[in-house]
Formats: C-alpha cells, structure tokens, sequence
C-alpha cells in the first residue's frame, strides 16, 4: 500500500475530507511525532518508505530526495515552494504541487488584522492596560492613507479589495498587469521606488526567489514615507531584519506588522522582539479553518491524480515533468 507522510502539525492525526481522499484511493496516511514542521531528523526514518509528502514548513534538500527512493509527489499546503529544492525535485521527477486559489482570503484578513493593529495601536494599548496604564492618545486613522502593494498576484487582490472598503488609496508595484481589476477597483500601479516614497503602510505579497531576497533593506527602508508601516505576510527572507530594527528604533519607521519571520519559531536573540513598535504572529495568515480544509483537500486531491498519471499542471510547479508523467 502506498504511503502519504503528513507533515503540517495542524493536519496530523486530524479527522478529515483529506484524509479520506487519500484512504479511498488506497494510501495509507503516516501521522508522525514532531515539531510544528518536521525537522531533518524527524524526516529522515520515513523517507525510505514514503510515497508522496504533504507538506507544511518541511525543508527538502538534494539529499534528502536522495534518501526517499520511492517518494513520488510533495504536495505543499499553501502557495510558496522556497523550503523545497525543485531542481533536485524535478532531476529526481518528484512533482512538486501548490495549493492555488485557497488562502488568499485568509492571508487578507490577517494583513488587514495587523495593519489595524498597528495603526490603532491594539496590542501596545492591550500591554498596557493590563499593566496598569491608560492611554487615550489620538491614533492613526487608516482611510484616506495610502496602501502600497509589492506583489498583485491573488493574495495582493484580496488585500486591494479589503483597504478600499477602508476608503485607503492603494498603489501596487508588480511585473504582471491586471488593467481590469485596476479599473474595477481603483488601483494605481506605480514603480517601486514612488511606491516607497508616497505608501504610508507597505505590505509585501511576492514569493521569496534570488530576486527578492533582502529586497527589503537598508536603502528601501530608507527610502519609505517617515512614519510609515511595514507589513509582511509574505517570507521573513524578504526583509534584512537588522535593518528593519535600525529603521524602527530611529524612529524613520513607525511600526511593522509581521506574520513571518528568518527563522520561526525565532531565535532567542532575534533582533525585532522586544521592540513596542513591531506586532507579530506565529505564521498563520495562510492557515484559518476554511483555508486549511482547501488546502488539506486540494493537496490530498493532487496526490490521488498523480498517482492515476494525471497532471494537474495549474498545480504543478515543475510542470516539465508533464511530458512523460508516470507514477
């Protein structure tokens, strides 16, 4: 019987559509006994054995492709794939699969959830009070203020259409143009650097790549509106994270809003904790209730068509492999 490891904490052991998926197609689902992501050691005594991985934040490198020689497919809840190495993935003709269209709405919600944070000052005035404090100072008001986007694919839409019921004018930087939504929804693109220099809350929605990593430095930061937001719901390899202290502690940036961080959870010495200005939660915008069932079933759902030599291409991100797919 063919094997499927488990890897995302929240779907191990849990009932659920996806798990059936995969019974009735005849897999046998591994729960196993691990941290939130299965470290390279919690990995390695089902590698030899497994047939297809789903996967949360599990990190696979070349040689650990090498030690899993009948592993077939990783499916990854969620849409980033930078914690897998695709190469060795693709040279080794494992799919690697993504699940589109099924957490934008709650990487949103939760971008809008920390942008408010911050602008309303929640979780500062929330320490506070239990403290023994009482502070009515004027806080910042987020209509009339200028959202800037990097990245409009769909989660940077959903984000665009949450701020414009807040009445924000939104400006988006990205590579891929989408006239029709613009219009519809009165989004101006911009070029990176008038983006920074006129966004009063700059959110991050761009996959981490060579491209972008430490896209937001010393001088990006340096070139942002004073007084303005960071917010990334993104990648924690997007920011240089010292350099976004210095930003905060100057004063040149007013707060940052995070969901994800270099390393998570973070290292005791981490540079931003501590610091009143900055908010952050334990990566989670991706993963409500809904979004975690879609994603579950999407992921389940893709490994019961590889393995019948279906591909679902939309799906696939080394779609190469399409060419001669068998399981």
């Amino acid at each position: 019987m063919p094997s499927v490891l488990i890897g995302p904490y929240l779907l191990r052991n849990a009932s659920g559509r996806f798990r059936e998926i995969l019974t009735e197609a005849g897999f046998e689902p591994i729960d196993p006994q691990g941290g939130p992501a299965l470290s390279r050691d919690e990995l390695i005594p089902y590698l030899p054995r497994i047939d297809a991985l789903i996967a949360g934040g599990e990190r696979m490198t070349p040689d650990l492709f090498a030690m899993a020689p009948r592993l077939r497919a990783i499916a990854r809840t969620g849409v980033g794939y930078d914690l897998i190495d695709i190469p060795a993935a693709t040279e080794r003709r494992v799919a690697v699969s993504i699940t589109p269209g099924t957490n934008q709405e709650s990487v949103a919600e939760q971008t809008m959830a920390l942008l408010l944070s911050l602008a309303r000052r929640i979780v500062s005035n929330d320490r506070l009070i239990h403290q023994g404090g009482w502070d009515r100072s004027l806080v910042t008001p987020v209509r009339g203020k200028t959202l800037g986007l990097i990245g409009m694919g769909r989660i940077g839409r959903a984000v665009a259409i949450r701020a414009r019921a807040f009445r924000m004018e939104v400006v988006a930087f990205d590579t891929i143009a989408d006239a029709a939504f613009d219009r519809e929804h009165g989004i101006r693109r911009v070029g990176l650097d008038e983006l920074a220099r006129t966004s009063d809350f700059i959110s991050l929605h761009v996959p981490l790549t060579e491209t972008t990593r430490g896209m937001i430095n010393r001088d990006f930061l340096a070139s942002m509106r004073p007084g303005s937001f960071l917010l990334n719901t993104s990648r924690g390899g997007l920011v240089v994270e010292t350099d976004l202290r210095n930003a905060l502690t100057s004063g040149h940036l007013a707060g940052a809003g995070l969901d994800v961080l270099h390393h998570e959870p973070p290292e005791k010495g981490n540079v931003l904790l501590g610091l009143p200005t900055v908010v952050i939660s334990p990566h989670i915008a991706g993963t409500d209730l809904e979004s975690m069932r879609e994603m579950a079933e999407m992921a389940a759902s893709t490994i019961v068509e590889l393995s019948r030599n279906q591909f679902p291409t939309d799906r696939i991100v080394n779609a190469e492999l399409s060419k001669d797919w068998a399981w």
